[in-house]
């Protein structure tokens, strides 16, 4: 028996946790360090963005000011007001980090948060993508945090041009900027089309990315960046697991079964893995494969994080088989 669409998205939901389960399982933090003047990188200097938008803030509303100009940027059809409602706190007078990158994946966007180098920004720069970063341009014990747009940079004046505030074209000092983006632990990010790559790619940065973007729900765009990833990092679980996700959501259960079959090939006791496929078989009708590889996965599965979730699967696939059955 074939299941119906209805039981396809309750699968796809369930994929979406168990795949933010093994990003959480897998991921590590990324280690920060301090950037130095002479860091610009091999990009032509001077280097500037001329062509980029800009939008001034109102009081208070830098971040989506800010926000609008690299959505807009990177081909985002969208007006302040509505970014506005998406990224504005009133009760804050501001914008988080956290709501800062809802909103770019809202608009299926990739925000890639970037190594913290200047060579990283001046990288983005010469791909064409401006660089939202955020500074504080008050003190450690009396911040006064403020979004910006790096559109800009020169080596040689020791310069970094930005679009900020009010201020369509802010030239400031490297050594002042490095000073106020330390205070932010050195936040820059750049929103990346899906499929498109960053200049300098960190693969845990990136899967990290993705991830994000998967569980707002757009899975068309997610498969897109993961394949992207893919072209860099072709034999890595993360990226085939994503992948797989995302063809599973779009319907794509034959590409998934491969998919997922290719990760057993790497690691025949990958629990995700085995797990997802019996979810891909049984949503094809193929239960009795399902339960095999269910209970395969269960056979391994002594002291897991993930037992629960295996329990769960082969729940579904026990009530597959007994409606099939009568």
């Amino acid at each position: 028996m074939a299941v119906g669409a209805s039981q396809l998205t309750n699968y796809s939901k369930r994929f979406a946790q168990i795949a933010a389960l093994l990003i959480f399982l897998i991921l590590t933090g990324c280690s920060i360090i301090p950037p130095v003047l002479s860091d610009y990188g091999p990009s032509p200097s001077p280097l500037e963005l001329v062509d980029t938008p800009f939008y001034s803030q109102q009081e208070f509303q830098c971040g989506p000011a800010a926000l609008m100009t690299v959505l807009t940027a990177s081909g985002v059809e969208t007006t302040l007001a509505d970014v506005s409602r998406q990224v504005y706190l009133p009760a804050r007078q501001g914008s988080l980090q956290s709501e800062m990158l809802a909103a770019s994946r809202a608009a299926e966007r990739v925000p890639y948060v970037l190594v913290p180098t200047l060579s990283s920004i001046t990288g983005e720069l010469a791909t064409g993508r401006p660089v939202l970063v955020l500074l504080n341009l008050g003190v450690s014990w009396l911040p006064r945090w403020h979004y910006a747009v790096v559109v800009g940079a020169d080596a040689d004046r020791e310069q970094i041009i930005l679009r900020s505030g009010t201020d369509e074209r802010r030239v400031m000092d490297a050594s002042v900027f490095l000073r106020t983006w330390r205070r932010s632990d050195f936040w820059a990010v750049s929103l990346l089309r899906p499929g498109e790559l960053p200049a300098n790619p960190d693969r845990s940065r990136y899967i990290e990315a993705v991830a994000g973007l998967e569980q707002t729900g757009h899975p068309q765009a997610a498969r897109d960046a993961w394949q992207a990833g893919l072209s860099i990092w072709p034999d890595n679980a993360v990226l085939i697991f994503g992948l797989a996700n995302a063809q599973y959501a779009l319907g794509n259960l034959s590409a998934a079964e491969l998919l997922y079959l290719d990760m057993l090939r790497g690691d025949a006791a990958s629990l995700i893995a085995r797990n997802n496929l019996a979810m891909t078989l049984v949503a094809q009708g193929r239960n009795r494969d399902a339960l095999e590889q269910i209970d395969s996965a269960l056979e391994l599965a002594d002291g897991s994080p993930l037992l629960e979730e295996l329990l769960d699967t082969q729940r579904i696939i026990l009530s597959a088989v007994n409606g099939a059955s009568n």
